[in-house]
């Protein structure tokens, strides 16, 4: 079977707001040729499949719906000369900046001196949280559901779990009602909610949909279909309640497996890239950005960062640009309770802009931050509060100070 052979200056791998964000902003800051790639035949991300509102503030400066601001994108990338091709899936690396790519027109190689990874994350499933009890339909994850409601207008049943009490917990909820379902209810293991008062509010006393804290599921049951779940809450007792629907949301994974094949180094504590504040990974080359490495923040944020991403390889490939990837990195890591930080790795002596994202496994009220070297306390900070599943900004200021030698631990004082 013949390849077509294509050359270009930046490949993204993704067009969801991200790799969107990443390739309209390698335009306007003089890129030359920029090619998009998707396997989904639409291009626009998880927005498209969220019909409800509160997207686009941040990035775009407006309230917007999930399609529309899927639209928005996708328009924006185009009118900035984009070359967007959906159904198109990178199957492997021949070489450095290579990719094989199968799309509708067969087979093809994409020579590109830079590429940006802007796969993003997806939740965990059932299995993969190893929930027991027996193997009925009527499981989702949020995405999932999205796809049996607005792309395959399936029917659901009428009664649905929700497990979840985090952002994406809430989007659930709304794709539920639009199906015409009212869930019996929200449920956490977490003392509390993790997303905003005003939705925590909303829920209980607008829906008038209860949210369930401290309590886990601990089995599924149903032949066919799902007709109960059994509930451990706060007191550790156990009860079954009757449902045809279980929607599992959150606990959200990055796609990386692209990232693997190209012999990126990982985060342990992402699990996505490790990567420097503009993208950088530790493939010569090779960007990353959006959810891929930061599992998982709202559109309207990952879109906002990866635009700088997408103007610093758009830096990258100017003339005299192109520059080895620097051995003097160091590694920017957390200490319990603290989950992950982003960017991960640093250069010595760095200019200290921007900031970094920080996640909590646990609800911490005022906690002081200490960021420390090889013992040399290099910054500390106090935030109002960390909230598990919710990403806080952590000045980074302190990046000046980083020597070339151990790594670097934030930790909680």
């Amino acid at each position: 079977m013949s390849r077509a052979f294509v050359s270009v200056d930046a490949l993204v791998v993704g067009a969801g707001p991200a790799g969107l964000a990443a390739a309209t902003a390698l335009k306007e800051e003089g890129a030359g040729s920029v090619m998009v790639v998707d396997r989904e035949d639409e291009a626009g991300g998880t927005p498209r499949l969220c019909e409800h509102s509160g997207f686009g503030l941040r990035d775009l400066r407006r309230v917007m719906s999930g399609p529309a601001y899927a639209r928005r994108w996708v328009q924006r990338a185009v009118a900035r000369g984009v070359d967007i091709r959906t159904g198109s899936m990178v199957t492997a690396w021949i070489g450095p900046g290579r990719a094989a790519v199968t799309g509708p027109d067969g087979l093809s190689e994409i020579d590109a001196r830079a590429v940006v990874l802007a796969t993003g994350a997806r939740e965990r499933p059932r299995a993969a949280r190893l929930v027991p009890g027996t193997r009925p339909s009527g499981i989702f994850t949020t995405g999932q559901l999205q796809q049996w409601v607005h792309r395959q207008h399936l029917p659901l049943g009428g009664r649905a779990l929700i497990v979840g009490a985090e952002h994406v917990s809430y989007s659930a909820l709304l794709t539920l009602r639009e199906a015409g379902v009212r869930p019996v209810a929200l449920i956490t293991d977490l003392p509390r909610t993790q997303t905003f008062r005003l939705f925590d509010l909303v829920t209980r006393a607008g829906l008038r949909v209860p949210v369930w804290t401290g309590t886990s599921v601990t089995g599924i049951r149903g032949s066919a279909r799902v007709d109960r779940v059994l509930l451990r809450g706060p007191d550790g007792a156990e009860r079954a309640v009757a449902v045809d629907t279980v929607v599992f949301t959150g606990d959200f994974i990055p796609d990386n497996e692209l990232a693997r094949f190209a012999s990126v180094a990982i985060d342990q504590g992402t699990r996505g890239p490790a990567c420097q504040a503009d993208g950088t990974t530790t493939a010569p080359g090779v960007f990353a950005t959006g959810n891929l490495v930061h599992p998982a923040e709202t559109a309207d944020v990952a879109a906002q960062r990866a635009s700088t991403v997408g103007r610093a390889v758009a830096k990258w490939l100017q003339p005299g640009g192109d520059r080895p990837i620097q051995t003097s990195t160091v590694r920017i890591r957390v200490a319990h309770p603290l989950l992950w930080v982003v960017p991960n790795v640093a250069q010595p002596h760095q200019d200290g802009t921007g900031s970094l994202l920080v996640r909590s496994q646990e609800f911490l009220d005022h906690p002081r931050l200490e960021v420390t070297q090889d013992g040399r306390l290099l910054g500390s900070f106090r935030l109002r509060r960390m909230i598990p599943n919710r990403s806080h900004s952590v000045p980074s200021a302190w990046m000046p100070l980083v020597r070339p030698e151990d790594d670097v631990f934030i930790s909680v004082a």
